[in-house]
């Protein structure tokens, strides 16, 4: 058997090792953390397109904007910086909000079909990053145009997530009607699969990050529902603004506390 190596794939492989990561180390704190930011997403985006009545088609406007400045930033600076990008994820949740809303409610797709639109939209972005690097795993993230994939990414499994937590807990637009108590059951048990997958078997680590990123989305999304939805729809009806302002101080002392670290560049399994 020959053991030539192919020298673009090694080049590929020392660039990614030499370079400096700008995303965190998957932790136990990292999933924390990343619920209560897609928590804060479903709260957030209800709270600028409902509760102040600037409808799904401006609240999109106003939340791309915010997150094309943020993984601007993001992509310019030149180390790890917790808070930025703690902020761009909170930044991909509001905005995947009212994408999935504005294409669920406006255009009038009901759940079942925004879900479709937006798992194969998610798909292409994973297929096309894969064509483009040869991954898709976090530990890639060092280079401006793979930044940008890995936000685009992101974007879109939130999309997904917001999707997903609307059709199995609402009973309009083709909802299943499980409602959000059911919902967050089971997204926390497909999160405990991940979990199990991990821990106890060989799957790859990079299939099992992005199930679990998006698994934290519709967990995210159903609490966030059950927060400040009316006691009639099984909901607690909190305030919109007050349940994102808890949830906003509670990740700002989590991004404090938590120990964080630049993940370790190099290709995962």
């Amino acid at each position: 058997m020959s053991n030539t190596t192919n020298p673009l794939t090694s080049d590929r492989s020392s660039t990614i090792r030499k370079a400096v990561s700008k995303v965190p180390e998957i932790t136990l704190g990292f999933w924390i953390i990343k619920i209560a930011a897609t928590t804060l997403g479903e709260t957030g985006g209800d709270w600028v397109t409902m509760s102040l009545n600037l409808g799904y088609l401006v609240g999109t406007l106003i939340f791309a904007a915010v997150f094309v400045g943020l993984v601007a930033a993001q992509v310019r600076t030149a180390r790890f910086r917790p808070y930025l990008y703690w902020a761009t994820i909170v930044g991909t949740t509001t905005l995947g909000t009212t994408i999935a809303d504005f294409a669920d409610r406006s255009v009038g797709l009901g759940y079942p079909g925004g879900v479709a639109l937006v798992a194969a939209l998610l798909l292409v972005s994973l297929v096309v990053w894969y064509k483009s690097e040869g991954t898709v795993s976090f530990r890639s993230i060092v280079k401006p145009r793979v930044e940008w994939f890995y936000w685009v990414t992101i974007l879109f499994s939130q999309t997904l997530g917001t999707a997903l937590g609307d059709w199995l807990a609402g009973t309009d637009r083709g909802g299943l009607g499980l409602g959000y108590e059911t919902g967050a059951l089971v997204f926390g048990a497909g999160l405990a699969i991940v979990a199990a997958l991990y821990f106890w078997t060989q799957v790859s680590r990079t299939a099992l990050f992005w199930a679990a990123f998006i698994l934290t989305r519709p967990l995210g999304a159903t609490l966030g529902d059950f927060l400040d939805k009316p006691l009639t729809q099984g909901g607690l009806n909190l305030s919109r603004l007050y349940a994102s302002l808890v949830l906003l101080a509670f990740m700002a002392l989590c991004v404090s506390l938590i120990p964080q670290r630049p993940a370790s560049p190099g290709a995962a399994a």
